[in-house]
Formats: structure tokens, C-alpha cells, sequence
């Protein structure tokens, strides 16, 4: 989790807003570093969190997550997390050696034209599940996070599919149980596919259901050592049908966290 975020967002684990869909995207750059955050935010706020993760390992989570001082072993034990291994449990689908229940999420590999509604019925099952924890405790409000989205479109499924599975994830985790998503896509360069399915038409079609958009990108003028890139941030109050506030914020991984700073406040601009 990273303090500066949480200010920029004015959010915490204790006061959060409730019914957010929060987009990540990037291109020539690695967001991911913001589904980490996430991921540790929420599960310190006490939610149930479900995780589909398609394009890393459990042990690579966990491994992050330790580093910000999060367990996501023992949340998975709780019951708080519920973690889809897309990379693990994809094989045995291919190879059509395992049938059962925990496999039907990504039977979308066999036959990518038939829709997502097997992933669907996954999440909606996961959220749903939001009972006791041990020792009588209580999971907050049911939390979707998706690393990464794009990675659909190489598998087959249309941008059409995804677009009506995060319309049904958004409709039942958001509206209906008050809960929040997250998001990441990848996109790729802004004119390699703009008249074609690929991530950059998600991404735009994405942009008009979420609320809150995090983009974030490599710097224009290319490398540098101190700064790692800059993040780019959409808010949309209410109902409002486009975005009325955006930022750019600079940004420099750590090990352990993330620092953000106005544009041109950084010491290795002054």
C-alpha cells in the first residue's frame, strides 16, 4: 500500500468510497505496481477480496505482498481472498484433463466464441461468499481485481465479450453488493490497432464504465533514472458522463512502495 496514492486518491483503508470501478491501463510502461497496491489496500481494509489472476503466479503475489506488509497466504486461508490462478489452472483445460468445477472459469480456452459467462459465474459465486472469517470476524464490502484484462483478446475472446463481462462484474459487485473493481489493461502503441479488436478499442470502451482512471505511461522524453514514468488520473463525480478532474502525477518505484510527485518537482528536474 502507498501512503502517497492514498492521498492523491483521498482514500484509506478505514474511509474509502463504496461502488468504484477503478480502471488501471498502461502503455510502454508497468502498471502493475498498482494492482499491488491495490491488492494490499483492500485486503487491509477488511474486504473479501477476489482475485482473478491471469497472467502471474499465486507465489509472485505473495511475494510482493509480503513486501507491503501483507499476507496474502493467510488471507486466502481466512477466506478474506479468493485467488484464480489463471496460469496454473489453464493447463489442465487445454489438455482437457480436468473438468472439474474449479477448472469451468476458463473454459473459455476451449471455445473463446462462446463468451465469458463460466468467469462470470466464478466471480459472482466469490462475492456472494462474504460470511464470517474465523473467529467470527466479518468481510467488509466484496472487492473484483483483474490482472490483466488484455491478456483475453490474445486468447481469442472479442472485445465485445469482455465489454459485456465487466458490464455483469460491475452490475453485481458495484450496484448491487456496494463493492469496488479494479482493473488493469495493457494497451499498445495508440495507432497500432485503432480500427481492429484490440486493447486499445477495451481500454476506450472501458473508459466509459469506470469512474476513476489510472493510465499510466513512460515519460515523452524517454529513460530516466529517477523518474519512472508518470501517471496520468481521470475522476468522474456521480452520474457525470465525462471526466471533470485530471491530474499527471510523476512516479519512482521502490522496492517497497511508490513516490509521487507533481510534474517538474522532482529532484532530478530542479
Amino acid at each position: 500500500m502507498f501512503p502517497e496514492l492514498n492521498s492523491i486518491l483521498n482514500s484509506t483503508p478505514d474511509s474509502f468510497k463504496s461502488s468504484d470501478f477503478i480502471l488501471v491501463s498502461d502503455r510502454r510502461a508497468d502498471a502493475s505496481f498498482l494492482i499491488h497496491h491495490h491488492l494490499s489496500f483492500y485486503l487491509r481494509a477488511g474486504c473479501k477480496v477476489c482475485f482473478l489472476g491471469l497472467v502471474q503466479s499465486f507465489s509472485h503475489y505473495s511475494a510482493v505482498g509480503q513486501r507491503l506488509g501483507v499476507s496474502l497466504a493467510q488471507a486466502r486461508e481466512k477466506g478474506q481472498l479468493v485467488f484464480l490462478e489463471g496460469l496454473k489452472n489453464s493447463i489442465g483445460v487445454i489438455l482437457q484433463e480436468d473438468t472439474s468445477q474449479e477448472t469451468q472459469p476458463l473454459s473459455y480456452l476451449r471455445t473463446p466464441g462462446a463468451g465469458l459467462e463460466g468467469l462470470f459465474r466464478f466471480v459472482e459465486r466469490s462475492v456472494r461468499q462474504s460470511g464470517d472469517g474465523d473467529a467470527g470476524e466479518s468481510w467488509g464490502p466484496p472487492v473484483l481485481l483483474i490482472d490483466d484484462l488484455s491478456v483475453l483478446l490474445s486468447l481469442g475472446v472479442s472485445v465485445g465479450a469482455i465489454l459485456d463481462f465487466t458490464l455483469y462484474c460491475q452490475a453485481t459487485v458495484c450496484s448491487e453488493l456496494q463493492g469496488n473493481m479494479v482493473i488493469l489493461v495493457r494497451c499498445e502503441e495508440e495507432d497500432a490497432d485503432d480500427d481492429e479488436e484490440g486493447s486499445n478499442l477495451l481500454r476506450r470502451g472501458l473508459v466509459h464504465q469506470c469512474n476513476l482512471a489510472l493510465h499510466v505511461e513512460g515519460l515523452p522524453t524517454g529513460y530516466c533514472r529517477d523518474i519512472h514514468g508518470q501517471m496520468e488520473v481521470w475522476w468522474r463525480q456521480g452520474e457525470e458522463t465525462i471526466y471533470n478532474q485530471r491530474k499527471i502525477f510523476h512516479f519512482k518505484v521502490h522496492d517497497k512502495g511508490a513516490s509521487f510527485f507533481a510534474r517538474g518537482t522532482s529532484s532530478a528536474v530542479l
